[in-house]
């Protein structure tokens, strides 16, 4: 059975309309099942469509399209891709022509990188304000960690466990948890307090979630990326499989409000993906 690389390898295929019947049906199937490669292929057709718009509007000689295609037949992956870009966009006129459309992808994948870091920002900001405002209720309320680690077992497609620790041992309390939506799929919701704030923190898998920009923070092996949004401290780091933003009103710098949760959690590996 094919994994999600194979069919992600196939995308430049896709595109160009160059699957075989039964290939072709075999990917649409799998897209109308995987999240994940849905939002890649979104982002390559974005993508070919802001190519499409910025490419040049002058055809090179032949002599320089057949030294391009020498180049890209004997290189490995990457040069392969580029050839993929090549055949889609026409010849680009020159050298100079030949390194924007380079830059170009590289900036504009960049700019949907950013773009998915953004949208997981923007729902962790939505389900908080939801959650601080009283219309998102926790479904299951409770400050023990094991408690609200099984309820998420079986309602979100992947596991993480949240440290065993009595309250005195961290900054905040835990009060309870809810499965939310991101991208078509669950999402875990923890909820926490502190200061008399509440804390909640999105987690999704990585396949859906990205993280990108901010002031990034270093520690224990992690980056962390903070946000100041609309009064909001947001915080987003990806591990083991798993991406995470916490958001809070909590004064304070990026680093400050990086150790709500990293002293207990990442700095020690205690949120594992199974």
């Amino acid at each position: 059975m094919k994994g999600c690389d194979d069919y992600r390898a196939s995308i430049p295929l896709y595109l160009d309309e160059e699957l075989e019947t039964g290939d072709y049906e075999n990917f649409r199937a799998h897209l109308n099942d995987c999240e994940a490669c849905r939002a890649e292929v979104e982002e390559e057709e974005q993508l070919s469509r802001l190519l499409h718009r910025a490419r040049p509007l002058y055809s090179a000689p032949d002599v320089l399209r057949e030294r391009i295609l020498a180049l890209a037949e004997g290189a490995r992956q990457p040069s392969a891709q580029f050839r993929v870009w090549i055949r889609r966009f026409g010849w680009p006129a020159g050298i100079a022509a030949a390194i924007l459309l380079a830059t170009g992808i590289l900036a504009a994948r960049q700019v949907l990188l950013q773009a998915r870091a953004n949208s997981y920002i923007e729902s962790a900001m939505a389900a908080h304000r939801s959650f601080v405002n009283g219309s998102l209720s926790l479904a299951v309320q409770s400050s023990s960690p094991g408690v609200v680690t099984a309820f998420f077992n079986g309602k979100v497609p992947f596991k993480f466990r949240l440290p065993e620790e009595t309250a005195n041992e961290r900054p905040y309390q835990l009060t309870g948890a809810q499965v939310v939506s991101y991208r078509g799929a669950h999402a875990a919701l923890v909820g926490y307090e502190m200061q008399q704030e509440k804390i909640s923190l999105l987690v999704a898998s990585s396949r859906s979630a990205v993280v990108a920009g901010g002031e990034q923070v270093p520690s224990g092996g992690i980056m962390f990326h903070y946000f100041k949004r609309a009064n909001f401290n947001v915080i987003t780091w990806s591990t083991h499989g798993l991406t995470y933003a916490l958001v809070s009103s909590l004064p304070g710098s990026g680093r400050q409000s990086c150790l709500v949760c990293h002293q207990d959690m990442a700095n020690h590996g205690r949120f594992t993906l199974q």
